[in-house]
């Protein structure tokens, strides 16, 4: 058992299934909660910002990608277009 360091709730939380550093949410409040010692088990308030800003710099990158074979269509259209003429 581990107590949310959020709202105190007991969670219930099998110690041979969890490592420290492993990342779990609150069944009462929600939290998002990180493993941070073994024996006894304890949890704290997950880092959030961490995750988010990784997401947001993949999504710039898909875009790029997405402009670039956006580009590579476009050539291939001008292409068919001197064909039929």
């Amino acid at each position: 058992m581990a107590t949310c360091p959020e709202c105190d709730a007991e969670i219930e939380v099998d110690e041979f299934d969890v490592d420290k550093g492993d990342q779990l949410s609150c069944p009462e409040c929600g939290s998002n909660l990180e493993v941070v010692g073994m024996s006894p088990l304890e949890l704290d308030l997950a880092p959030e910002d961490d995750d988010d800003d990784l997401d947001d710099d993949d999504e710039e990158d898909d875009k790029e990608d997405d402009d670039v074979e956006d580009d590579d269509d476009d050539d291939d259209d001008d292409d068919e277009d001197e064909v039929e003429e």
